[in-house]
């Protein structure tokens, strides 16, 4: 007898073949039928009329912090998600000596918006090296699995203390050390390692991060270790200023390490062509024989603008930000009072303010065009109509006047939503070229990060709704390509060999999906972190069940309290 049946869904198996109507039966932690008619379970799901597909792969997180008090790991884990992977960005908490955790604190606080308070509160630092952490993070009981890389900044300040957090340029003792620990992180477990070279990525004081310059040769000698190690991917985000030079290094590290290299793409408003330059960058290394890729977004990356967000169009005024230290309801109260009213809309975006800011953050304070309503049921490809320009040109006012009252209208948590990236012509086409290319991979929910301005972890469900379902401007993509994108391609390229697909013999990760009912919720902001620390949610409808390692841990929308996760650690 089975432990487990699913009795006649579609079974999507992950690899890109149709599906097709049967049975899947669970032993344990494994699959041990895909199709036909399987013989008694023990527990018998009836998924007539539904998607039985694998777990998703979600290789792009930033719960590195979080992953070590917290079992459940929400949103992610509502969307399906049962493998998640942090350690993206070059953002992390290993190594690291007790001198520089609030240094790391900022770090994550700054480049990834994760509340410092949070973070103070809630991690132990019961880990110095990279292996003590994944120990640490092995010891906790969860929810689904959970691995990690290691991250270029923490290593550089656990290599060069001061000196990497003012950017200096690192000697030949320390490049040694952090190639030895790079090596000794992916023995024991990393699943690689990742850098970020942008000027988007600042502490909450503006500073810009420690790699941010580090030199080529000190990547290069990482990535040699990574291939003493024979194992891991090595990945970045850059501005690519210099585009030759970029991709030359990328290509050198390519070559001496045999591992596949990986950096973050999107479409920028600045250079609309950019993002084909990078690709053509791709494809010619790719007939050198080198394995680099492109991780893209399924999506805009689009930040969350409210009163209770992090921020929003007026948070750039001096008028706004005297009022931030007030309880919602006293803030609210005030935004009302005329006076106040007519104080902050007088005002314009305070330098000091702009300059803390990332540069595409910046647009904020102006592009009234780039606001969308975000509504109860959140569209993410909006067309110009719903825009805050063209709304207050129909209601015939100023648009920050519209976009002023809007926001203070109802309650006070209405929100809109800012395409920062990969909406360039106003559409998600060029999304759609990406997601499409060979040569990518698809990631960038950044589960976990953002607390205060962004919601992108339920990205896998969105790829499903928006791009199956319900895309009106432009084509939509098969529901096989889209999942085998977010499973079994997520799981081979970063080298979960054991899951990713349905099939005999594999980890016995899946979810049951109502397909007509899939539905993510508006973002709404709670504040159950650590130290009361604020974070965006969003709920969502239509996933059945959610089995991770053959153990239910969602039905229709609850968690079960299983605990059948675990830290996975990379095996070459």
């Amino acid at each position: 007898m089975h432990d487990i049946v699913i009795r006649g869904g579609t079974l999507v198996d992950g690899t890109g073949a149709p599906g097709f109507t049967g049975d899947l039966a669970i032993d344990g932690d494994r699959i041990a039928q895909v199709g036909g008619k399987a013989g008694p379970g023990r527990r018998e799901v009836q998924a007539e009329g539904r998607l039985v597909t694998p777990g998703w792969v979600d290789v792009h997180t930033h719960y590195d912090g979080q992953a070590t008090w917290d079992p459940v790991l929400a949103p992610s884990s509502w969307h399906g998600a049962t493998t998640i992977l942090f350690g993206n960005c070059g953002v992390g908490f290993a190594p690291v000596r007790p001198a520089h955790h609030q240094a790391l604190i900022d770090l994550m606080e700054g480049v990834e918006d994760i509340p410092g308070i949070a973070l103070a509160e809630g991690l132990k630092w019961d880990w110095e090296s990279f292996p003590d952490y994944l120990d640490a993070l092995a010891r906790l009981p969860r929810t689904i699995d959970v691995a990690a890389q290691l991250a270029h900044h923490p290593l550089r300040v656990y290599a060069m203390g001061e000196r990497a957090i003012a950017r200096e340029m690192a000697t030949a003792d320390d490049i040694e050390l952090m190639a030895r620990l790079t090596e000794e992180a992916l023995k024991a477990g990393a699943f690689g390692f990742t850098t970020s070279r942008t000027d988007q990525h600042k502490t909450p004081a503006g500073e810009l991060v420690p790699g941010r310059y580090a030199e080529h040769e000190e990547l290069i000698a990482i990535g040699k270790a990574m291939g003493r190690a024979g194992r891991g991917t090595f990945g970045m985000l850059s501005d690519f200023e210099d585009e030759a030079a970029e991709f030359g290094w990328l290509r050198q590290v390519a070559a001496d390490s045999r591992r596949p290299v990986w950096f973050l793409l999107t479409d920028r408003s600045y250079d609309p062509q950019r993002w084909r330059r990078l690709m053509d960058g791709v494809r010619a290394a790719r007939g050198q024989g080198l394995a680099l890729s492109a991780q893209v977004a399924g999506r805009p990356v689009g930040l969350i603008l409210g009163l209770a967000t992090s921020l929003n169009p007026f948070a750039l005024r001096e008028g706004f930000a005297e009022l931030a230290r007030l309880s919602p309801a006293e803030q609210l109260a005030r935004l009302r009072d005329p006076a106040v009213r007519a104080d902050i809309l007088a005002q314009e975006a305070s330098p000091r303010l702009m300059e803390i800011l990332p540069p595409l953050s910046r647009q904020v304070a102006t592009r009234w065009d780039r606001m969308y309503v975000l509504g109860d049921n959140p569209d993410y490809e909006p067309p110009p109509e719903r825009s805050i320009a063209a709304l207050a040109a129909a209601a015939g006012q100023p648009p920050q006047e519209y976009c002023y009252d809007y926001l203070t209208g109802g309650d006070g948590g209405r929100m809109l939503y800012f395409p920062v990236t990969n909406y360039v012509h106003g559409d998600l086409e060029v999304v759609r070229e990406m997601i499409e290319d060979p040569h990518t991979v698809l990631g960038l929910s950044d589960g976990g990060a953002h607390c205060g301005v962004i919601c992108d972890a339920s990205l896998n469900t969105t790829m499903l709704t928006h791009w199956v379902r319900d895309r009106s401007r432009g084509p939509r993509l098969p529901l096989e390509f889209v999942i085998k994108r977010q499973t079994s391609e997520t799981a081979d390229f970063f080298g979960f060999h054991d899951r990713g697909r349905l099939a005999v013999g594999k980890k016995a990760d899946v979810n049951v999906i109502d397909f007509a009912a899939l539905r993510p919720h508006h973002p709404e902001m709670i504040f159950d972190l650590p130290a009361g620390g604020r974070r965006l949610v969003q709920h969502v409808d239509g996933y059945d069940m959610t089995i991770c390692s053959g153990v239910p841990i969602f039905e229709r929308g609850e968690e079960t309290g299983a605990r059948p996760g675990r830290l996975v650690r990379a095996q070459g």
